[in-house]
């Protein structure tokens, strides 16, 4: 069925090495981070693309996402941003999956399976998020102890910023902290090879955030972290979003199109039938808001977005079946962003893209 069907995904592997490249600062690593999916791309190739690219580490959050690419053949480090859920851990060091550890739980679990193993953990530390990492930070060195106690190597320590794309003062404060623990942390005697804290954010916003490791999300994919944050980096938008007319039709002025009828042409208009829909996540809330692009034009969404189709108001412009049609992306002059669409959708880029559908097939240039 991925193969006959006329909607696709197109990413451009280029665009990722690119982006990579800009990203990735002269005196630290860059870690790229393909979890869900690789925000929709597909992490098995643009995997393989950052690496190409001098990625020197990549980032899951699942450990079924590192096993898979384990699987295709990725060599470099893989950190698993979250710990092992309880059972997955002698896969994951079988596969050498680098695993993160914050409570003294998931500790227990992965000291008892890595006997005779040499395993390197990273260890998370809250500085303010609140969602996972060891708390209150003050509490870091005590469980770094704990860690090395049970045999496992404290390969690296890190921390996640809450806003860096958008507060400066938190970001800062959040930093100070985990370079007070850092600090703390070596002086009972450990040395983390590895300290890393920026996002997308703070890699491009805070050169100080820098340390030895980066970790570029959605900036890899040439998407804002927030509105302004890519501005002059010349980053390449990878995705594209396609499919093409399936049916065509001159519909006279008063019709109603869609369920509910709730769109009704103010003139007779060509209409067009798309077979995309909120299964392939398109979102619904679109309907009558967004456009699309034919023929190097913008195109209103008419209606109701369905499961697996929309209408478009072509108004008097030429369209026929067959016709190419750019949901995300470029087409001519005209373009249709992931930060446009989740703008009328009222949530953020991320989700847009992450979004898409596992029944629109990937293909890859």
């Amino acid at each position: 069925m991925s193969g006959s069907r006329p909607t696709r995904v197109d990413v451009d592997l280029d665009a990722i090495r690119h982006n990579v490249r800009t990203l990735k600062p002269e005196d630290a690593g860059l870690m790229a981070v393909v979890k869900a999916d690789a925000y929709g791309h597909g992490d098995v190739a643009v995997a393989g693309a950052a690496v190409e690219a001098g990625a020197t580490w990549i980032g899951v959050a699942l450990v079924e996402e590192g096993l898979r690419l384990r699987e295709a053949g990725i060599e470099a480090p893989i950190l698993v941003l979250s710990e092992f859920p309880p059972g997955s851990e002698p896969a994951a060091i079988t596969a050498g999956l680098t695993p993160t550890l914050y409570s003294d739980a998931a500790l227990a679990r992965l000291s008892e399976a890595a006997v005779g193993a040499d395993v390197g953990v990273h260890v998370k530390v809250d500085t303010g998020m609140h969602r996972v990492g060891v708390y209150p930070p003050e509490a870091t060195t005590a469980f770094v102890d704990r860690v090395v106690s049970r045999g496992l190597r404290l390969e690296g320590l890190w921390t996640h910023y809450a806003s860096s794309s958008e507060d400066e003062k938190t970001t800062l404060v959040q930093l100070e902290c985990f370079l007070g623990v850092v600090a703390d942390v070596r002086a009972a005697g450990h040395q983390p090879a590895l300290l890393h804290t920026a996002n997308s954010g703070a890699t491009i916003l805070y050169p100080e955030t820098h340390l030895d490791l980066v970790r570029t999300g959605i900036a890899m994919y040439g998407l804002e972290p927030a509105p302004g944050v890519t501005d002059g980096l010349g980053l390449r938008p990878a995705l594209t979003w396609r499919s093409t007319v399936a049916m065509a039709k001159r519909l006279p002025a008063g019709e109603r199109v869609s369920y509910g009828h709730r769109y009704r042409l103010d003139r007779e208009a060509n209409v067009a039938t798309v077979p995309v829909g909120y299964a392939d996540g398109y979102p619904r809330i679109l309907s009558s808001r967004a456009d699309v692009l034919i023929r190097g034009h913008r195109c209103r969404v008419a209606g109701s977005v369905t499961m697996d189709q929309l209408i478009v108001d072509c108004g008097d412009l030429p369209v026929d079946a067959g016709d190419e049609v750019v949901i995300l992306g470029a087409q001519g002059e005209e373009t249709v962003s992931a930060e446009e669409v989740a703008r009328l959708a009222g949530t953020i880029g991320y989700e847009i893209v992450t979004g898409i559908g596992s029944r629109v097939p990937r293909g890859y240039r």
